[in-house]
């Protein structure tokens, strides 16, 4: 027979279980996953700092795990959210299947040309900014233009403001809840293509998506805002367009269907 505070207990487990259920995929937690699948480290030397102020840090002397469940990467009995995994996590793909980034470069403007360069990019939030900041500026080449004066200068074949705005966006926007597809980005000699699964979500469509902002991972936006990889929310088409029309490349090519994204930025002339 049940007591009175074994009830209670109950109906709060229950109400968790509600509250969790009925949240954005990336704030329920993932039943596969345990604590030891999130890097404390990285999480205390850089996600947390990203929130909190340093002298604030200082003064508090909370647990961890107290840390981990106020920013919603843990539920408050420890188990890992889909935030928690994407952001801190130590291989997220091993819990959330898409969560990666597939990279290909081709010697040509097709598919049939030869492959210069694969690589899977399957680490977390901070990880994979990380290394597709080297990973892009590794591929891009440069041309001499007139600058001012007598002086030439070295300008890169794309923006390296237009790449990472592109790719962070498709972190960001991507559908981790029902596809398995990785984010893809390939590289072909006239052209960047960057899909990523999951089409217009909430109010955002086909015919407005460059006008009207929604979030199918709002907790993730708001991570990837505090770490500094999204300026302002609403503006990552504007930017793309307005770095690729500061360079002088042709204006990219958004083209959006009921299951994924693709942005299409091309070299310029």
């Amino acid at each position: 027979m049940h007591t009175a505070t074994t009830i209670r207990d109950d109906q709060h487990v229950q109400a968790d279980v509600r509250r969790f259920a009925a949240a954005p995929f990336d704030g329920r937690p993932v039943e596969t996953a345990t604590d030891a699948d999130l890097d404390v480290r990285l999480f205390r030397t850089t996600y947390l700092p990203s929130f909190v102020a340093a002298e604030s840090l200082e003064e508090k002397n909370h647990p961890v795990e107290a840390d981990l469940a106020w920013l919603r990467l843990t539920t408050p009995g420890g188990v890992p959210t889909a935030l928690g995994l994407l952001s801190v996590g130590r291989d997220p793909s091993a819990h959330v299947p898409g969560a990666y980034v597939q990279f290909i470069r081709y010697q040509g403007r097709d598919l049939d040309a030869p492959v210069i360069d694969q690589q899977e990019l399957r680490g977390n939030l901070v990880a994979t900014a990380t290394r597709l900041s080297a990973l892009l500026s590794g591929h891009l080449r440069t041309r001499l233009t007139d600058g001012e004066g007598f002086r030439e200068e070295q300008l890169p074949d794309y923006p390296l403001e237009a790449l990472r705005e592109t790719c962070m966006n498709a972190v960001m926007h991507r559908n981790y809840e029902t596809s398995h597809a990785p984010i893809r980005i390939t590289w072909f000699d006239d052209r960047i293509e960057v899909t990523n699964p999951g089409g217009p979500y909430g109010q955002v469509r086909a015919d407005n998506f460059d006008r009207v902002h929604d979030y199918r991972n709002p907790n993730l936006a708001r991570a990837m805002k505090a770490l500094g990889y999204v300026n302002r929310f609403g503006r990552g088409i504007f930017r793309i367009r307005s770095a690729m029309a500061r360079a002088g490349n042709p204006v990219p090519e958004f083209h959006v269907d009921s299951s994924s994204w693709t942005v299409v930025l091309r070299k310029w002339p």
